[in-house]
C-alpha cells in the first residue's frame, strides 16, 4: 500500500509539472529584472537582493526606450518581473503594462514621487547640477548659477551630454528655456549657454572629462561629482541658486509577468531604509524616501529641503520631445 501511495505521488507530481501547476514554485527562486540602471549599481543589488532573499536575479540591462518596447512588444506575454532605473514620465505614459502594488515603505517616500495608484514607486532622485574641477576652475571662481554659465569666458570649457543621448541633458535645456522666459528669448539664452559648451555623445564622457580636468566645468548629475570626488578626482558640485529640479526614477512591477511574488520582495528590498543607505554609500544615489540622514552619511549631501527646487513641466516637454530635438539640433548646429 506504502509503495502504490508513493507511486501516486509521483505521477500527480509528475502531471502537475506537465501542467505548469509547479510553475509558482519554481518561478519564486528567480524575478527577471529589466533595468537602466548602471551595471554597479545592478550588480550591487541583485548580489544583495540574493544573499537575503535567494531569490536569483536576472539583470537584462538596456536604456529605457528600449526597455519599453520590449515590455510593450512582450504584453501578451510577458517575459520580465520587474522595471527599475525608470523615469517618472515613462513609467506613468506606461502605467498600463504595470501592477499595482504597495509597497512596505511607501509611506517613507512622498506622494510626489509615487503613483496614486500604486502602479510604481520612486528609489531615487537625480538633481541636475554643475560639476567644478576645482584644479581647473579654483573654488571661489566657480559659476553659482546656470546664469553664470552663459559668461564668454566659459567659452569651449563646458562639458554637456547631448540631449539626443541623454534623458537629463534634454530635461536640463528644456528647464532652461522655461527658466528664462521660454519661447524665443529662452531658446536665445540657451543659444549662447551652447555656444559656451562641448557636446558630448555620452553623460559618461561628461563625468569623465570634468573628473581628469579636461573641461573645468560640467552640467551633470549631482551622483557623478560626489562618485568622483570620493575617488580622489577635485571634483565639487554646485547646486545652482537659481533653482535645479530633482527627476525620479523608480521601481514597477510589470503586470502578469512570470514571478509577481518574487518581484514585491524585490520592490520592498530595494526601497529599504538600510538598503538606500548601502545604496548612496556605494553609488552616491540620492534617495526617494526622506528619512535619511545624508548630511551625516557618505557624500555628505545636502537634504532636498535645502536646496531650491524650481517646477518643471516634465509632462509637457515630454509630449513634445520630437520637435524640442529639432530645435535644439539646430541650435547645436549653429553654435558648433
Amino acid at each position: 500500500m506504502g509503495v502504490t501511495m508513493k507511486r501516486m505521488g509521483m505521477t500527480a507530481m509528475a502531471v502537475a509539472a506537465a501542467f505548469g501547476w509547479m510553475g509558482a514554485a519554481q518561478a519564486q527562486q528567480r524575478v527577471v529584472l529589466y533595468t537602466s540602471n548602471d551595471a554597479t549599481l545592478n550588480k550591487l543589488i541583485a548580489t544583495e537582493f540574493t544573499k537575503e532573499s535567494n531569490v536569483q536575479v536576472d539583470v537584462v540591462s538596456a536604456g529605457s526606450g528600449v526597455i519599453i518596447k520590449r515590455i510593450e512588444t512582450e504584453k501578451d506575454r510577458p517575459q520580465g518581473d520587474l522595471l527599475w532605473g525608470i523615469s517618472r514620465s515613462l513609467l506613468q505614459t506606461n502605467a498600463q503594462y504595470l501592477q499595482s502594488y504597495a509597497s512596505q515603505h511607501k509611506n517613507a517616500v512622498p506622494a510626489e514621487y509615487r503613483d496614486p495608484e500604486d502602479r510604481w514607486i520612486g528609489t531615487n532622485l537625480h538633481l541636475l547640477v554643475m560639476l567644478q574641477n576645482t584644479k581647473s576652475v579654483p573654488e571661489a571662481q566657480g559659476p553659482k548659477s546656470w546664469d553664470d554659465l552663459t559668461a564668454a569666458k566659459w567659452k569651449g570649457n563646458i562639458a554637456f551630454t547631448d540631449p539626443a543621448n541623454s534623458g537629463s541633458a534634454y530635461s536640463n535645456v528644456t528647464l532652461l528655456v522655461d527658466m528664462w522666459g521660454g519661447g524665443n528669448a529662452g531658446w536665445d539664452k540657451v543659444a549662447k549657454l551652447f555656444a559656451n559648451t562641448k557636446v558630448l555623445n555620452r553623460s559618461a564622457l561628461v563625468f569623465q572629462g570634468v573628473g581628469n580636468g579636461e573641461y573645468g566645468l560640467g552640467i551633470s548629475l549631482e551622483y557623478a561629482g560626489y562618485l568622483w570626488a570620493s575617488n580622489g578626482a577635485p571634483v565639487k558640485v554646485i547646486y545652482p541658486s537659481d533653482g535645479t529640479i530633482a527627476q525620479m526614477e523608480g521601481v514597477a512591477i510589470i503586470k502578469n509577468g512570470p514571478n509577481t511574488d518574487g518581484a514585491r520582495k524585490f520592490v520592498d528590498y530595494v526601497n529599504r531604509k538600510d538598503v538606500r543607505e548601502m545604496i548612496l554609500k556605494e553609488t552616491f544615489r540620492r534617495p526617494a524616501r526622506q528619512d535619511l540622514d545624508l548630511p551625516n552619511l557618505p557624500g555628505k549631501m545636502p537634504k532636498l529641503t535645502d536646496l531650491k527646487l524650481v517646477k518643471y513641466d516634465e509632462e509637457g516637454w515630454t509630449a513634445k520631445r520630437g520637435e524640442t530635438m529639432d530645435r535644439i539640433k539646430d541650435v547645436i548646429q549653429k553654435t558648433r
